[in-house]
């Protein structure tokens, strides 16, 4: 298997979904993602292990990373999505793939993108009260954090 098979596999199943492609990813359409990564799992491709989900800001758009690797036939694709900034909205793949829950949880939490029909979106690293998403580049870093008392709480 190389990238060529993988976008025949899309043209033809998928036409117009690919908008770029490099050695080992290709840049898919926002609303082509869902119908892509059933083509990936459930087709002859058999891309069955969602390895990683993330995403990078670009200053003026979010990209979403997806890392999902085929045992087949031994071949890790990176599947990107560019978000614009006033839509951080993109379908969620935790129905399909069930590393994605928690993948998709810890991109919420530090990015601020919502992965739409996601079983339990909620912040997973940090507290329910922040409302900024730390790895953005807008992101206001003060020099002190004070957090809410948790009652009941003892001190070490």
């Amino acid at each position: 298997m190389d990238q060529t098979q993988i976008t025949q596999t899309f043209n033809q199943q998928l036409p117009g979904a690919v908008v770029e492609e490099q050695s080992k990813f290709l840049v898919i359409k926002k609303e082509s993602l869902l119908a892509a990564a059933k083509i990936l799992k459930d087709s002859e491709l058999a891309f069955q292990h969602l390895h990683s989900v993330t995403a990078v800001d670009r200053k003026d758009k979010i990209e979403v990373v997806y890392h999902i690797y085929t045992y087949k036939y031994r071949f890790m694709l990176t599947l990107k999505v560019y978000l614009p900034m006033t839509d951080l909205t993109i379908e969620s793949l935790a129905h399909l793939w069930q590393s994605a829950n928690w993948l998709e949880r810890e991109t919420y939490d530090l990015f601020g993108v919502k992965f739409l029909n996601h079983p339990d979106l909620r912040r997973i690293l940090n507290p329910d009260v922040w409302t900024d998403y730390p790895l953005r580049k807008d992101f206001n870093r003060p020099d002190f954090y004070r957090l809410p008392q948790t009652e009941g709480l003892k001190a070490a």
